[in-house]
């Protein structure tokens, strides 16, 4: 039995999960390359429209080694998803039908709001507060054409 031309998947999920933990290794090691945070923030967006629980459960064990790679606290980055997935999101969906603008906001909400959300999680468990960095303004940029591909 052939199979179709069209039907050619080389590279599986987890061909892309490995790559991806190889990506955020090396993007520890080389500050110039962007931790994809926002890149997950939308495939995890994508996901929970499509209701694709495997692609779910991948994206979720990707968050983990992120938060693992950047010394966040675990599962922060889980419940500050879903949180604006399920109350931030359909507002800003609602209000807005620029698909850009909205990838902006993605972009925009992933990074910032993170950082906000980690500044309310030091002060609600009295720990030290996370400082900012300047590179965050290129990975920004960065990623929101990577974003807009998507």
């Amino acid at each position: 039995m052939q199979r179709s031309i069209s039907n050619k998947n080389p590279l599986t999920v987890f061909t892309y999960i490995l790559l991806f933990i190889v990506y955020e290794s090396l993007s520890s090691i080389y500050l110039f390359l962007p931790p994809l945070l926002a890149v997950l923030f939308v495939l995890f967006i994508n996901a929970l429209k499509k209701e694709d629980t495997l692609e779910v459960f991948l994206i979720l064990f990707c968050l983990i080694i992120y938060e693992a790679q950047m010394g966040y606290h675990l599962f922060s980055l889980i419940i500050y998803f879903s949180l604006i997935y399920k109350f931030v999101m359909p507002k800003i969906v609602q209000n807005s039908n620029c698909k850009s603008c909205i990838n902006a906001l993605y972009v925009l909400i992933a990074y910032l709001g993170y950082f906000i959300f980690c500044i309310f999680l030091s002060n609600v468990f009295l720990l030290p507060a996370p400082s900012i960095n300047y590179y965050i303004i290129y990975y920004i940029a960065v990623e929101f054409f990577i974003v807009a591909i998507l």
